[in-house]
């Protein structure tokens, strides 16, 4: 099964207040093991930067107003999406300014039916624990040390693999995709069960009857010099 974990990064907290998204990483797994390909763009997010939106990512204005308009990049990242399952931590934030961003020139929406949501797998498997993205690395031993500031890819490669650990651990992915390969190897000959030609026989008695005792003394008496009556 093919999944796209993906996160993004903004000017701030609302799309319907004009915050725009600057930032978006994704990366592909397949039976949630990652294939090693990625998306991630920066957009000019046509808008100041806020400082405390920048003083979570590190993207200033100046840096943002030399990159293409989220138009210009959409096509490359619906392609890369496809009609996978999309997962993020606190997803509906995320679905939301991706959603915003098609919506501002007119794309249709991501159907909303395609989120899978890592805060609230984490919540219901970890009741009353911490479920931020830092403390679920901690709890599976993820190095996130590198991990100064918030960057969508960055950030969207490390929840791959609390994602995987969530749903079971990494051998729960490497069974999966053992088995998607099994389910197209045909049998060889020997390996499929055999079935017997012929009618079926009923299964011989365990003792013989008086009269096939009385038949095989009487072979027995034909023969001359037989082996076992040295």
């Amino acid at each position: 099964m093919r999944e796209i974990v993906f996160d993004t990064e903004t000017t701030g907290l609302d799309p319907a207040s004009g915050d725009r998204m600057v930032e978006m990483g994704c990366v592909e797994m397949i039976n949630r093991v990652p294939t090693g390909a990625t998306y991630h763009a920066y957009y000019n997010p046509e808008r100041d930067m806020p400082a405390a939106a920048e003083a979570v990512h590190g993207l200033s204005i100046s840096f943002l107003e030399t990159k293409p308009l989220f138009s210009a990049q959409v096509d490359e990242l619906i392609a890369f999406l496809g009609d996978a399952p999309l997962v993020a931590h606190n997803a509906g934030f995320d679905f939301g300014f991706l959603n915003n961003e098609l919506k501002l020139i007119g794309r249709e929406p991501v159907d909303m039916g395609r989120m899978v949501d890592t805060v609230a797998i984490a919540r219901k498997r970890h009741p009353g624990a911490k479920v931020s993205l830092d403390a679920l690395c901690t709890r599976y031993g993820v190095d996130r040390s590198h991990r100064v500031k918030h960057g969508a890819l960055l950030d969207a490669e490390l929840l791959a693999q609390v994602y995987v650990e969530l749903m079971g651990g990494r051998q729960i992915g490497l069974e999966l995709a053992a088995d998607s390969q099994n389910d197209s190897v045909v049998p060889t000959a020997s390996a499929r069960p055999t079935k017997a030609s012929g009618p079926r026989r009923e299964a011989r008695p365990h003792t013989a009857s008086e009269a096939e005792l009385a038949r095989h003394k009487k072979f027995l008496e034909r023969i001359e010099k037989p082996i076992w009556s040295n």
